[in-house]
């Protein structure tokens, strides 16, 4: 891949900004389950290979089994996520494509089953990503072997 800027040098105040909001996404009350499977399915919609590489090293650390990471993709189709996590998917899915808008169905079922607070915080962790996945894909980030 062609060399290509590093916004931490070159907007580091920029990028201090995203840093903290990323911190205060870590600091909700968001489960580390909640907020692993935002940031992998986020970044495999967003095609981030240095985010999904990140990601999923992050997410087996807190416990999250292979099964579920190899099935993400497909989740609808498995088994092997309970009610939140599946309303919690479907809306990082239509947030992360929002050319589509959130529909009213993904939207009522997230806040029923979150609640007002829980599912801000829900959609600013979606945003969040969002922002280091476009980072990733436009500066060509690499994941490391």
């Amino acid at each position: 891949m062609s060399n290509r800027i590093k916004i931490n040098e070159v907007q580091p105040a920029a990028y201090r900004a995203m840093l903290a909001f990323d911190k205060y996404i870590e600091s909700t009350s968001l489960t580390i389950k909640h907020k692993d499977l935002i940031k992998i399915r986020a970044s495999q919609l967003n095609r981030c290979a240095f985010c999904i590489n990140m990601h999923t090293i992050d997410a087996r650390k807190a416990g999250e089994t292979e099964q579920r990471i190899y099935a993400l993709n497909a989740w609808r189709d498995t088994p092997f996520f309970d009610e939140q996590e599946r309303a919690l998917l479907a809306l990082t899915e239509e947030v992360t494509q929002i050319s589509g808008h959130v529909s009213d169905e993904t939207y009522k079922n997230a806040a029923g089953l979150f609640g007002e607070a829980y599912l801000a915080d829900i959609i600013m962790a979606i945003i969040v990503i969002n922002g280091w996945n476009r980072i990733g894909i436009s500066t060509a980030l690499e994941p490391s072997l």
